[in-house]
């Protein structure tokens, strides 16, 4: 309980330590703490709401990581709904709303949904709403009705309405319909403030406008196959249950954002490659800027400001709801300051890029007069020091005359303790007189050893309160006389202080627009170093595009995970385009290299979609919309598919999907059947893309089916072309140059693998014997001595049998010895 009070005993004493006690914190100098963190993130939630009608999607959705509403104006889509299929894969819904009437293709889609429930990762919840909530007025209302933050109270209806429709497409009618839809369903759910009281809303901090064209198609096999997102089990055994951490991945290595929101842009980034050469390369702009040795020291002045850009959306969501913490106002201070550091420093900066102006431009002056305001209001060190929302002096006199009041009533209390103590019994020693919040100014005396049933604590004039430690609190006249006169100071001082902290967060959300902005820039920025900071500790190079070139073409290339791990890396040049060479059968001895190969050409090509800098000399990207592949099994029990029928999934995609512009990486497809039948379904596959002509997709196809080729169950043709990884013999070893050159290979030098591995030498032997017999069609027979050895070994296990046997024994049966112990072993050596 904090009280604060004065005690006076008999003895006269002069002022010393024990002249008076305060238990009411007051604020002393505190040192700033050098960095608060972010709180603990709950896990973000997305509701997405979607209608389809006449070939057209309108969707929507809300993200409570950031408590704003993501919408995507009316788009085409094919009658399969595969962009909606992208979209769910993109942003993995909790919840999906959408009308009960619906046509039969959503219907069938939703059905499909629904019968995946058991599949990894969870499917959503499917929540149909009456079509009525969805039509096109009443969804307009809702969106005009609506209480948001950033629309300044001072606005009327017609400016809102003027406001929003800049935001907000109304003329998108299926966006307004899903739009109205989602806000009605976040209602009804209350998604955030499932525990607020009923008139409080759920959040809304922004619009934002998502679109998913010029999207390269990356299929999730892909992404894991390729090692650009790799998962595993976070080392620490507090979060080993949900925890996950990154591992050696494509990500990992480019991931070095100071920021959470920027390391959360370049994972959207990474699942949104993109065609758009004009965002591309304003990206690689950025990039190429800061790998200049001059902007070094730049470079690193930025990304160390970026360290301070904090959750803003979390912070402007707590004082939405009116829980904001002392933290908080910490958080937001250091990264408005750090905002207007990047501003001024982007100031100087060649306003021909894109970013640098737009960060020049758009962080305002409202960031300076957001931070203006915090420092003069907030006290951090009384406020870290009391553990709630303290104001500095000279804000309010009203606030600066209570607790001058309050840091007074020590000694003033002292004095009125004496006079109490005189007109009490002279057999008790001592009196005080507290403070306690909500209760009042109360005196306190030593409980006396006569006091022992309560009628005992009765004393006239006194009115008695309560007994606590061994001491009596009581009302009197004089403690009652100064409830009149000072109140209750702490709760009107603490509610005053409140009050002007609402008034602060009511200017922070009128200017939350410019906040976003500033996360939406910074995060930006965030990443572009980072891949920057990248591109010069690996010696990347800047990409170029072409947009008449079907393909890639790489020069010098190198795999950017498997050159951080191999002493020497051997780079391999790359060239698909044009209507020469569209489908490369590779071939090589076991080892040589032709996965790596297969999937370098897939990351970096991957990566210049991205924005990013390339492992390679020179590399030119081609209008390239799809990459696929077939290279590693993902096997899943959850699936109940074989491994060989999950390979046929993965080519099928290829098959159905696959373009003129597609990148296709095959890896070994057929081995896991019969070698005869996958021999067959890899030529079958391949001869339908030849058949294509000049539409067929760029295609390498790794494989050790050397029949493919000695056969010829491949038809020859311009469109083909036959690469093989080099070796060169010395002596009994082979001896790799991981190089890729135009030729067949002749063997897939198995033999060599296994001795690597460890296998012994005879067993190895015997593999290279039987597999020339079957080359050369003639019959396999047993190895002579081995059967020999054979032989003696069970002749002498027979004859150990006879000499145990007890012929006197009266008990033993000739006929079941004849048979069960000597035919058996006689078969085996005759």
């Amino acid at each position: 309980m904090a009280s604060l009070g004065a005690t006076q005993g008999r003895t006269p004493q002069g002022p010393g330590p024990g002249a008076a006690s305060v238990g009411f914190p007051i604020p002393t100098p505190v040192p700033a703490p050098e960095e608060v963190e972010d709180d603990e993130e709950e896990p973000a939630e997305i509701h997405l709401c979607v209608l389809w009608n006449s070939g057209y999607l309108g969707i929507a959705y809300y993200d409570t990581s950031d408590s704003s509403i993501h919408f995507m104006p009316d788009t085409p889509d094919h009658e399969t709904l595969k962009l909606l299929q992208r979209v769910l894969d993109e942003v993995n819904p909790r919840s999906i709303v959408t009308s009960a009437k619906q046509d039969e293709n959503m219907t069938r889609f939703l059905g499909k949904l629904a019968s995946q429930e058991h599949a990894e990762p969870k499917r959503p919840e499917v929540v149909f709403l009456p079509s009525v909530d969805f039509g096109l007025e009443i969804s307009k209302q809702r969106l005009l009705s609506g209480n948001y933050s950033f629309i300044p109270d001072s606005m009327t209806a017609t400016e809102k309405i003027l406001f929003l429709s800049s935001i907000i497409p109304f003329d998108c009618l299926l966006t307004v319909r899903a739009l109205g839809g989602l806000l009605k369903f976040l209602g009804r759910r209350r998604i955030g403030v499932e525990l607020e009281d009923y008139n409080v809303s759920v959040p809304i901090l922004g619009f934002k406008k998502f679109v998913l064209t010029h999207l390269v198609s990356i299929d999730q096999d892909t992404y894991s196959v390729l090692q650009i997102f790799k998962s595993e089990s976070h080392p620490s055994v507090y979060k080993v249950a949900t925890g996950l951490k990154e591992g050696l991945s494509l990500f990992g290595i480019l991931n070095r954002c100071r920021c959470k929101w920027g390391e959360k842009l370049l994972r959207l980034w990474f699942t949104r490659p993109t065609q758009d050469l004009v965002e591309l390369n304003s990206r690689l702009d950025v990039i190429q800027f800061f790998l200049l040795p001059q902007n070094l020291d730049m470079a690193q002045m930025l990304h160390r400001l970026l360290g301070h850009i904090k959750n803003v959306p979390l912070i402007l969501k707590r004082m939405k709801l009116s829980h904001t913490k002392v933290s908080d106002w910490q958080v937001l201070y250091k990264t408005v300051y750090s905002a207007l550091g990047l501003r001024d420093a982007c100031r100087s900066l060649p306003q021909s890029i894109q970013l640098f102006q737009d960060i020049a431009q758009e962080f305002s002056d409202d960031l300076h007069h957001i931070a203006s305001l915090i420092g003069k209001v907030v006290d951090f060190e009384g406020s870290l020091a009391e553990n709630r929302f303290t104001v500095l002096s000279n804000i309010d006199p009203e606030i600066d005359e209570k607790k001058r009041r309050l840091m007074g009533l020590p000694s003033f209390l002292t004095e009125v303790a004496r006079k109490e103590l005189e007109t009490l019994d002279s057999r008790i020693p001592s009196c005080s007189v507290i403070y306690i919040p909500l209760i009042g100014f109360l005196l306190s005396i030593p409980r006396l050893p006569s006091m022992v049933e309560a009628s005992d604590f009765e004393i006239e004039g006194l009115d008695f309160m309560f007994l606590s430690e061994e001491k009596l609190h009581y009302r009197s006249a004089r403690t009652k006389e100064l409830d009149a006169l000072l109140g209750d100071l702490h709760c009107e001082i603490r509610d005053q202080e409140t009050l002007l902290m609402y008034q602060l967060q009511c200017q922070v959300l009128a200017r939350a627009a410019v906040l976003t902005r500033v996360l939406d820039l910074a995060s930006r920025l965030d990443v572009l170093l980072a891949l920057a900071s990248a591109a010069r500790d690996y010696g990347y190079s800047r990409p170029h595009y072409s947009s008449r070139l079907l393909g890639v073409r790489i020069q010098n290339g190198r795999h950017p995970l498997m050159e951080l791990c191999a002493r020497t890396f051997v780079p391999n040049s790359a060239e698909c385009g044009g209507d020469k060479g569209r489908i490369k059968v590779i071939t090589g001895p076991n080892s040589s290299g032709k996965s790596i190969y297969l999937k370098q050409v897939g990351l970096i090509t991957f990566m210049a979609l991205v924005g990013s800098f390339v492992p390679a000399e020179e590399a030119e990207i081609g209008a390239v919309d799809a990459i696929f592949t077939r290279i590693h099994s993902c096997e899943s029990i959850s699936l109940g598919l074989s491994t060989f029928m999950i390979d046929l999934n993965q080519v099928a995609k290829a098959v159905n999907n696959a373009t003129e512009q597609s990148l296709i990486l095959i890896d070994e497809f057929g081995k896991g059947t019969n070698t005869v039948d996958g021999l067959a379904l890899l030529a079958a596959v391949l001869r339908h893309w030849l058949a294509l002509g000049p539409t067929c997709p760029q295609i390498f196809v790794a494989t050790n089916f050397l029949s493919l080729v000695q056969l010829q169950l491949l038809p020859q043709g311009p469109l083909i072309k036959y690469l093989t990884m080099e070796t060169c013999e010395d002596g009994d070893d082979l001896v790799f140059f991981y190089q890729i050159c135009e030729g067949v290979a002749k063997a897939s030098r198995a033999s060599h693998t296994a001795a690597q591995a460890g296998l012994p030498d005879t067993l190895i032997a015997r593999s290279k014997e039987v597999s020339d017999l079957i080359r050369s069609g003639k019959p396999i027979k047993p190895v002579k001595e081995l059967l020999k050895k054979t032989q003696m070994e069970n002749c002498q296990t027979l004859v150990d049998k006879f000499l145990k046997l007890d012929l006197e024994d009266p008990n033993l049966d000739l006929d079941i010895f004849m048979s069960q112990e000597v035919l058996p072993v006689a078969t085996s050596i005759l």
